[in-house]
């Protein structure tokens, strides 16, 4: 890996060639002050890395010559966020932790207690804000995948979308919630091959009203603990995302070892 990292857009790479936007020229040469013959790491956010050299250290229009390429392994589970939008910058933080994590979706919902109320003027404006937060996290943290953020939708439309999950988490203060590791078994069986699709469901500041839960459940959400304590809604997507993550790789790999020696 170069020392420097940057991402690329499909329509910058030429050939043997990159041509960085001037957003992500300003970065690498302005702020992070890469100099001409700097080895740097490009990626495109779907799994394609290259190892290139700076060879135009240009401010505005920077260039790299391609030295190799490679394609990443993606995680073995594919895990979708779908995320009651929190008030002020949360959202933002929320984007960069799932994208350092390695969530592949992240799902923003308004929900009955949602506090935001979002001008259609301004969506635009948040969904390039949202997307500029993903790449950051994504160069900070290695990860060269990307997730897609999808428009901004109600939490009844997210319910009725037909995404073939595995398995389907409600983050949320249920009484019926039950620990992680009860549902994991009998949905990562047999799914070594594939990833493993997972959705979690975490609520807004006050959480899901009764009637949201009732809709989740009747969508076959199952409500998991993530703890005796009450979480913020930031810490709770951070800890559903981590606790599913670290179990997921850990019962995938222990499958897929059990299939090789079988």
């Amino acid at each position: 890996m170069g020392d420097y990292r940057c991402f690329v857009g499909f329509d910058e790479v030429e050939g043997a060639r990159v041509r960085l936007s001037p957003p992500e020229s300003h970065h690498l040469v302005s702020v992070n002050r890469a100099r001409r013959g700097d080895p740097v790491t490009a990626f495109d956010g779907r799994g394609t890395e290259f190892d290139c050299i700076l060879e135009d250290a240009n401010g505005r229009t920077a260039v790299l010559r391609v030295r190799a390429s490679r394609s990443c392994r993606p995680l073995p589970y594919a895990v979708t966020l779908a995320q009651a939008l929190p008030k002020g910058k949360t959202f933002d933080a929320i984007v960069r932790q799932a994208t350092q994590i390695g969530a592949m979706r992240i799902a923003p919902l308004l929900t009955e207690r949602t506090e935001v109320r979002l001008d259609p003027k301004r969506r635009d404006h948040k969904d390039e804000k949202w997307h500029a937060a993903a790449v950051e996290a994504a160069k900070q943290s290695g990860n060269p995948f990307i997730p897609e953020i999808t428009p901004v939708e109600s939490l009844a439309s997210f319910l009725e979308n037909r995404e073939p999950y595995d398995l389907k988490l409600l983050a949320g203060l249920v009484p019926q919630a039950r620990p992680l590791c009860e549902y994991l078994p009998d949905a990562v069986r047999g799914t070594p091959e594939a990833p493993c699709r997972v959705a979690w469901l975490v609520g807004p500041e006050g959480d899901f009203s009764p009637e949201e839960v009732e809709a989740a459940l009747a969508h076959g959400f199952q409500p998991v603990t993530l703890g005796p304590c009450v979480l913020r809604v930031e810490t709770a997507a951070l800890v559903a995302l981590s606790i599913s993550g670290y179990e997921l790789g850990r019962r995938l790999g222990e499958e897929g070892r059990e299939k090789e020696e079988s």
